[in-house]
């Protein structure tokens, strides 16, 4: 990452921390926003709540997208399980198919209003990007790279925990980052089911036509996904220089 990246992710942070700690810093510049001396900063609900719970609903549509979608990544590419690749695919692609506000009109009849509509919808969401990510990066292991661990005695098991997953993380990770940044900004659209997400900010503000509110709504979501993206890239920069220190091992 270039310094004016981290500069421009560390005043990202900076920015969100203090408008989530002291709102009222921003209140004149989003005060020309609002008409009929509306409130300029949303108080109806904590804003600080509001985040953490928008990035725990998204941590937990993401993990387990992960681990569904690596855990099917690497079925289909093993032996065994390589005639499934077809239904796999299927399976992942559900998501893609049906957008994010359709599976929220399916899901609140079957578990009600709330966070759970807006899980489901943004687990299926995030399967594709992962899946096909773990997919090339398994599948572009090179050979020689995994006969010479079997040389060295490994197990089936070993190879792929020591040697296939680690070389296919920095792919994998680059597809998960994609999911949640994607699940970032759809989450907001959970709050049209009561979840309770950044989107309550936003909806309050198109309700009562406050720009004041989708700005800062809009502005903090926008935030979140450029700090998740920074970390994801660091962590994926990492891994590919720790694939450097692990091929002369197993060569």
């Amino acid at each position: 990452m270039s310094p004016t990246g981290i500069a421009f992710r560390l005043l990202v942070l900076v920015f969100t921390v203090a408008f989530l700690t002291e709102p009222q810093w921003f209140e004149p510049l989003l005060v020309n926003l609002t008409r009929n001396n509306a409130p300029a900063i949303y108080v109806q609900g904590d804003l600080l709540q509001l985040t953490l719970n928008h990035l725990a609903i998204v941590g937990m549509a993401t993990g387990a997208a992960t681990i569904i979608a690596v855990g099917l990544a690497i079925l289909v590419t093993r032996p065994a399980g390589a005639e499934f690749l077809p239904l796999s695919r299927s399976v992942v692609n559900i998501g893609q198919t049906f957008p994010p506000v359709a599976v929220l009109a399916i899901a609140v009849p079957l578990v009600g209003f709330g966070d759970r509509p807006a899980l489901i919808a943004l687990f299926l969401y995030g399967l594709l990007p992962i899946f096909e990510n773990a997919l090339v990066g398994l599948t572009t292991v090179p050979p020689t790279v995994s006969e010479a661990a079997r040389g060295m005695g490994l197990t089936p098991r070993q190879v792929l925990i020591r040697v296939e997953l680690p070389l296919a993380l920095p792919v994998i990770l680059a597809g998960i980052r994609v999911s949640a940044v994607i699940a970032l900004s759809t989450a907001a659209i959970g709050s049209t089911v009561a979840a309770k997400t950044l989107g309550e900010v936003i909806i309050a503000g198109l309700l009562s036509s406050n720009t004041a509110f989708v700005v800062q709504g809009g502005l903090l979501v926008a935030a979140l996904a450029v700090l998740i993206d920074g970390v994801f890239v660091a962590v994926e920069r990492l891994a590919a220089r720790r694939i450097g220190m692990l091929l002369p091992r197993v060569a």
